[in-house]
C-alpha cells in the first residue's frame, strides 16, 4: 500500500489531484507544442488540466496549457486563470466555436454526455459520436488523447479480470452505444486523417467528493441500503488516471492505442460497504441480489506503461472515509454505477 498523506482540506485536494507523477513530467519533456483540453469544466477537467500546466513547467518546457468549455461554475475558470492555465469559454455545439480556438498540437478530449441520455437520445449521440468528426476536422494536424469509458464493453463475469482492450465491445443502452460511436469517429478520422491517438477507456474515476466508494459511503453513513445488483466494481483515484490520460499522449498512435483505465482489483461491492462500517462505525444494509458479472476492465495494459496507480483500493476507501468523517463537502453527483441496464 502507498503512504500518501490523507487529503484533509479543499486546498490539499485539489492539489493532490493535480499532482504530477514522474511519468507525466517525462511525457510533457518529449510532447513538442501547446495542450488544449476540451470539455475541461466538468469533474476531472480543472484538476487534470492544473495538472498537465504543473508538470510542463517541471519538465521545463514552454507551453500554452489552454481549457475550453461551457464552464458553468466562474469558480472554475478562475481556479484555471490563477494556476497558469489560459481559459476560453465556448460552446462546442454552436456552429463555428470550435474555429475560433487557438490551434494546438495536442489535445485531451473530455467533451462527452452520460447523465439524462435517455430523456435527452438525439442530443446525447449528437454530443457523444457528431461532435468527435468536428474535431477532427478542425485540427487535423493534432495528436489526441480521447476520454471514453468501460460501458462500452457491457457486462463481463466477475471471476474473469475484467474486460481487456482487444475485447469485442457489447454497449447496452443509448449512452455506451454512443460512446463507442466516439471511439469509432475517431478512428475514421485517425486512420483517413494520420492522427495519433490514444483512447482512454475509463472505469471509474475517485475524488473524495464523488465517485463509486462515495455512493456507498454516503449510504453507509445514511442507514441507507446499499444495493448489491451491480455486485463488483473496478474504481482509479481521479489524480491517477488525470496522469494517465495525459501521459498517453505520448503513446498515441494510429490507429488509436486504446488503454483501459482504472484500478488493478476488482472490488465486491459488499466488502467494500463493509470496511466503510468498519471505519465509520456503522451497520451495513443490503439490498438485491448479488450478479455473477458487472461493468468491470483490466488494466494490464496501462500498468505495462505507467506502472501500477499510486493510490491503491484500500488507501482510497480510507480516505473516503476520513474525508466523510471530517465532513468534507461534496458533489452530490451520484454515479448511478447500480444500473445494470445501461440507462442514465
Amino acid at each position: 500500500m502507498s503512504h500518501l498523506p490523507i487529503p484533509s482540506t479543499l486546498i490539499a485536494l485539489e492539489e493532490a489531484l493535480s499532482r504530477p507523477t514522474e511519468y507525466v513530467v517525462e511525457a510533457m519533456t518529449q510532447l513538442e507544442g501547446d495542450l488544449l483540453i476540451l470539455g475541461a469544466g466538468g469533474k476531472m477537467g480543472p484538476s487534470l488540466s492544473v495538472m498537465a500546466r504543473r508538470a510542463s513547467d517541471m519538465a521545463g518546457v514552454k507551453r500554452r496549457v489552454m481549457a475550453a468549455s461551457r464552464f458553468s461554475s466562474a469558480e472554475a475558470c478562475n481556479y484555471l486563470t490563477e494556476k497558469g492555465v489560459e481559459v476560453f469559454p465556448c460552446d462546442f455545439m454552436k456552429r463555428d466555436a470550435l474555429q475560433d480556438l487557438p490551434d494546438a498540437a495536442n489535445i485531451v478530449y473530455m467533451a462527452g454526455m452520460k447523465f439524462g441520455a435517455t430523456q435527452q437520445i438525439g442530443r446525447t449521440w449528437a454530443i457523444n459520436a457528431w461532435l468527435p468528426g468536428e474535431v477532427c476536422t478542425r485540427f487535423p494536424n493534432s495528436r489526441i488523447a480521447i476520454f471514453s469509458t468501460g460501458n462500452i464493453y457491457g457486462l463481463a463475469p466477475a471471476a474473469n479480470g475484467g474486460s481487456k482492450e482487444e475485447d469485442v465491445p457489447n454497449p447496452q443502452g443509448e449512452y455506451a452505444m454512443s460512446a463507442l460511436g466516439r471511439e469509432r469517429v475517431f478512428e475514421h478520422f485517425s486512420i483517413e486523417q494520420n492522427m495519433p491517438q490514444s483512447i482512454i477507456r475509463l472505469n471509474y474515476a475517485c475524488d473524495l467528493r464523488y465517485g463509486v466508494l462515495v455512493d456507498i459511503a454516503c449510504k453507509m453513513r445514511e442507514g441507507r441500503p446499499v444495493s448489491l445488483e451491480m455486485g463488483f466494481l473496478n474504481t482509479i483515484w481521479q489524480g491517477d488516471a488525470n496522469a494517465q490520460a495525459l501521459a498517453s499522449l505520448v503513446h498515441a498512435v494510429t490507429p488509436p492505442l486504446v488503454l483501459n483505465v482504472t484500478g488493478s482489483r476488482t472490488l465486491r461491492v459488499r466488502e467494500v460497504a463493509e470496511r466503510f462500517g468498519q471505519i465509520l462505525g456503522k451497520t451495513p444494509v443490503f439490498e438485491g441480489t448479488e450478479a455473477t458479472d458487472a461493468l468491470l476492465s483490466n488494466n494490464s495494459r496501462s500498468v505495462s506503461l505507467f506502472g501500477p496507480p499510486k493510490v491503491d483500493e484500500e488507501q482510497l476507501i480510507e480516505w473516503v472515509a476520513t474525508w466523510l468523517l471530517q465532513g468534507g463537502p461534496l458533489l452530490n453527483k451520484p454515479t448511478h454505477f447500480e444500473s445494470r441496464d445501461g440507462k442514465f
